[in-house]
């Protein structure tokens, strides 16, 4: 076994395998990551050596040593009576914690590596701290806080320190052998840091132990009360105290006590009562409890409303009010209103006042007693009604002819109204609440007698009212026939039913109103619009009102004819017809007639095509226009000239070297045509003289196909587009016969092509 050293520790070396990345130093020569086959064995590390031990708090002691050389740790251990803690630190110093106070340990430390733990090392005596005295903090006064503790185990004596805790002022501190003391002279409502901590025999201290206390507050100055009589309550008010979190306000009448309790400057006693006088108080509080109260500020309230009120008409048009007296109660007044918003009052140290009335009024009466303090309270509000006034002035508005309304100016005191109408038929009543009343069920074009009379409860019903006489509305006219007189003129007939009545016809529709106006039983409306409908009805109309509408008939007169009628020739026998929208018209019916045939379509749309059309011919047009009830108007337009007819047989032969002669059969003689070449290098237009049915054109390029179109000569608009179109090939092979040997026909879509062939 050998032994070897270096920083991975020393080694006891036994044959085996090692491993270490730090240099060994083996029998002076050193190994840099040495690697072999050996066993190596770590030894335990040194016995550490303590050189001071002590205690700064009464749970802990504090030990200090030399580090021992392959240490990776020491266990710290304190033994005391039946008490051992240990505890592992890293090195020095290290603190062993769980010690009781004012107790002496033994202290000793042990070596810790891989290899094992050294012996404890030889120990060190020290002792614990004093524990720390637990407060009870209070504030006695405004000016005093009183500070107790329980005694403290090996305590020689205490030391107490009081400062504001805001830094201002000194600090006071005091020394004493016994568990309380009391700190005077201080800031009222002020926070202060209280420190104390006991000392052994040796003067040494212990823990310390700290706490805040506030002292009390002062009592609030300059208190102001401030008195809402309307609401019966106080608003008490002072000055801010230093250090008072909130505030109690009592006020105190009798038996009674109100309280309010706050954290501002400012109070609201509500609900005090009416005839009272209280004594009110405020004191401060905070965390530390609360200073006297303030002297008490005498505060009396308004008195009570007055009671036993009593309201009698003691003559015509005179009222009497009269109460009963009110403990504080210096005068009265009385307040009277009537219902139009007039007020009056009057101002008596009495028990009662006269006042003025009139019919048809409602009076609330008011009673009020004051003094010093103000208003008393709103008691009950009378109201004395006096007999009511009758209505005058009603009017009669007809809601139809057999139906009248009534309304009327209200009247002072009325809480109902009846309406009465006598005609030679009955008696129609009506009671309501309401200035108006409508009497229903009445005979048209009758007269009758209307009385509106008024009514109170407190005072029954005022019949003395005057009537007046009233004609209803005439009845309703019944429309028995309407009939067409003419183009745009309605007869319109009714049954006659009424005395000296006016009939007025209206025809309502989207295109307006159109009226007639008669005294007999029938009359003509003029110039309705084509293609609309009506719904059309009559009124009588008389000096006492107009009657309600007859029942309404429909109308409904026959479509427009269109404005606009455009007729295209589309083919030579194709025609296409369009035309406007005629107001009212649902179909139509368009025609073209000759002594060669005719044409017809009948369509929902505003235009149509029309086959089998013959060239060269005139046609009349006509149109008729239906509506969807089958209503038809027939309408004539201006005649069409169908397009002169195309030729037929087209033919080129060639003149020399760039002339080309076209040849055609004529479908008329009176036809003249036009003959167009297409081509690639050139467009030629060729007419020829009236009556020929050839055209010559020169200059024509060879070496190119043309397109050739013959057609006839229009008066007047574009040349037509429908004749055949033919093409051919102008070859330049200088035979004036060449073309027009060989000639091949084919078709492409709808046009049919003819193309000669010059053959070499």
């Amino acid at each position: 076994m050998l032994n070897i050293h270096g920083k991975c520790g020393p080694f006891l070396l036994h044959f085996g395998f090692v491993k270490c990345s730090e240099p060994i130093v083996f029998h002076g020569a050193e190994f840099t990551n040495l690697s072999m086959s050996i066993i190596i064995s770590v030894l335990a590390p040194d016995i550490p050596v303590i050189d001071q031990a002590y205690s700064k708090l009464s749970n802990s002691i504090t030990a200090e040593w030399r580090a021992v050389p392959g240490a990776t740790s020491y266990l710290l251990s304190a033994q005391g009576g039946d008490s051992f803690i240990e505890t592992v630190v890293t090195n020095s110093p290290g603190t062993v914690t769980g010690l009781k106070p004012a107790t002496l340990y033994r202290i000793t430390v042990r070596s810790i590596n891989s290899g094992g733990k050294s012996q404890p090392s030889r120990f060190r005596k020290a002792k614990t701290v004093l524990a720390a005295p637990v407060l009870s903090v209070s504030s006695p006064s405004c000016d005093s806080i009183a500070v107790s503790w329980k005694a403290v185990y090996m305590a020689a004596g205490f030391s107490v320190s009081l400062v504001r805790s805001d830094g201002l002022g000194r600090m006071l501190k005091e020394n004493t052998t016994n568990t309380s003391l009391i700190f005077t002279n201080l800031d009222p409502g002020t926070l202060y840091t209280i420190k104390a901590y006991a000392w052994n025999v040796n003067g040494i201290p212990g823990d310390d132990f700290t706490y805040n206390q506030r002292t009390s507050p002062n009592a609030p100055v300059d208190v102001q009360v401030a008195f809402n009589s309307a609401a019966l309550r106080a608003i008490v008010s002072w000055m801010p105290t230093e250090g008072a979190l909130t505030y109690s306000v009592t006020a105190s009448s009798g038996l009674l006590k109100l309280k309010c309790n706050t954290s501002s400057a400012s109070c609201m006693m509500p609900s005090l009562q009416c005839g009272s006088e209280y004594y009110v108080s405020v004191t401060a509080y905070n965390d530390a409890g609360f200073s006297k109260p303030t002297d008490a500020i005498s505060l009396k309230t308004v008195p009570c409303a007055p009671v036993n009120v009593s309201i009698e008409e003691d003559e015509p048009d005179h009222l009497l009010v009269s109460w009963s007296s009110v403990s504080f109660g210096h005068y009265y007044v009385v307040f009277v209103k009537n219902d139009d918003g007039l007020e009056v009052h009057c101002n008596t140290s009495h028990t009662q006042c006269h006042f003025q009335s009139d019919c048809g009024f409602t009076y609330f009466i008011s009673v009020f007693a004051y003094n010093k303090a103000g208003q008393s309270p709103l008691g009950d509000v009378f109201n004395y009604t006096t007999a009511p006034c009758c209505p005058s002035d009603f009017r009669a508005v007809f809601v139809s002819s057999d139906t009248v309304h009534v309304t009327w100016t209200p009247v002072r005191g009325a809480e109902l109204y009846g309406t009465r109408a006598v005609g030679w038929n009955g008696v129609v009543l009506c009671n309501d609440t309401a200035t108006a009343c409508t009497l229903s069920a009445l005979q048209c074009g009758t007269q009758y007698s209307i009385t509106v009379y008024s009514f109170s409860e407190a005072r029954g019903s005022n019949t003395s009212c005057a009537s007046k006489y009233v004609a209803t509305a005439p009845c309703s006219p019944e429309i028995k026939n309407i009939s067409k007189e003419a183009l745009s003129v309605i007869s319109v007939h009714w049954q006659s039913n009424n005395e000296e009545a006016t009939y007025i016809v209206t025809a309502r529709g989207e295109a307006g109103l159109w009226h007639c106006t008669s005294s007999g039983n029938s009359c003509a409306l003029i110039n309705l619009p084509c293609g609309s409908a009506f719904s059309v009805s009559a009124i009588a109309r008389s000096p006492a009102g107009q009657s309600l509408p007859s029942y309404s008939v429909p109308l409904e007169t026959a479509p427009c004819c269109p404005n606009d009628l455009i007729l295209t020739q589309v083919t030579q026998s194709v025609t296409n017809i369009s035309w406007s929208v005629g107001m009212g018209a649902q179909t139509y019916v368009t025609t073209l007639e000759s002594p060669r045939g005719h044409a017809k379509c009948h369509t929902l749309r505003n235009y149509c095509l029309l086959g089998c059309i013959t060239c060269s011919t005139n046609y009349t047009v006509s149109l008729k226009a239906i509506s969807e009830t089958g209503l038809t108007s027939s309408c004539t337009y201006q005649g069409y000239s169908s397009s002169a007819c195309c030729p037929s047989g087209v033919k080129l032969y060639r003149l020399g070297n760039n002339g080309i002669r076209v040849y055609w059969r004529a479908a008329e003689e009176t036809i003249n045509y036009n003959t167009d070449l297409h081509g690639s290098k050139g467009n030629f237009t060729c007419t020829p003289s009236t009556g020929l049915s050839h055209c010559d054109s020169t200059e024509i390029p060879c070496g190119d196909v043309y397109t050739v179109v013959v057609s006839p000569v229009t008066d007047n608009g574009p040349k037509l587009t429908f004749c055949p179109k033919k093409i051919y090939s102008v070859t330049c092979s200088g035979s004036s016969v060449g073309m027009g040997k060989s000639t091949q026909y084919f078709h492409s879509k709808s046009m049919m092509f003819e193309k000669h062939v010059s053959i070499m």
